[in-house]
């Protein structure tokens, strides 16, 4: 897939649109969810080899909630929403209409509430994706890992055809009424490599 290298900066600010049409209905439905204000920025876009993937979350030592979904449909691959732990916390306490600082362990139902939390992101993105290439994305039931960001990228997403991938990643800010600070978390698309070709072949622009 060296050809995704050569992606042009009009190609990129394409996926950018998208990505932001997939915040604007992520945040809408987590607003409703959590009768709280929330909107979802996309500072940042990138296209990068999987093995590179940890240098985009951060420290691999860092903890994080990463919620893990298969994708389905004319499009195959895998996501992920990437959490530090702090940010799961606030998340939680959100979605419990908890007092900020509230949420310390996760729980069955703090779990339960950071999947929900993840299928509502992953759906909005793939469903922004799904209108612009015209084609049919369907995620699968998410599960959680709370782990290390080098160990979920190591084991849980274990798969050796993955060496040579591309990931598209999403740089995801939440920011929530009555807080000072946006919570920051990525949602990591990777593509299976026909899907990948597809996705790019779709927003080759003249």
């Amino acid at each position: 897939m060296s050809d995704v290298r050569a992606l042009r900066e009009r190609e990129l600010d394409a996926l950018r649109e998208v990505a932001n049409i997939g915040a604007g209905h992520a945040a809408t439905a987590l607003s409703q969810m959590t009768n709280r204000t929330i909107m979802i920025t996309v500072p940042e876009v990138h296209v990068r080899p999987f093995e590179t993937a940890a240098t985009i979350l951060g420290d691999a030592e860092g903890q994080v909630a990463a919620v893990m979904m298969h994708v389905m449909g004319d499009v195959t691959g895998r996501t992920l929403v990437v959490l530090p732990l702090p940010s799961a916390r606030v998340l939680c306490d959100l979605v419990f209409r908890r007092a900020f600082g509230a949420t310390v362990d996760f729980g069955a139902m703090e779990q339960s509430g950071l999947k929900e939390v993840g299928n509502i992101v992953v759906s909005a993105y793939l469903t922004a994706l799904s209108d612009f290439l015209g084609l049919m994305l369907l995620p699968s039931v998410p599960t959680l890992a709370l782990d290390p960001v080098g160990v979920i990228l190591t084991t849980t997403l274990a798969d050796p055809s993955l060496a040579d991938d591309f990931v598209i990643s999403v740089e995801t800010a939440f920011r929530i009424s009555g807080t000072d600070e946006p919570l920051r978390g990525h949602f990591l698309l990777l593509p299976d490599p026909p899907s990948l070709r597809a996705i790019f072949d779709a927003i080759r622009l003249p």
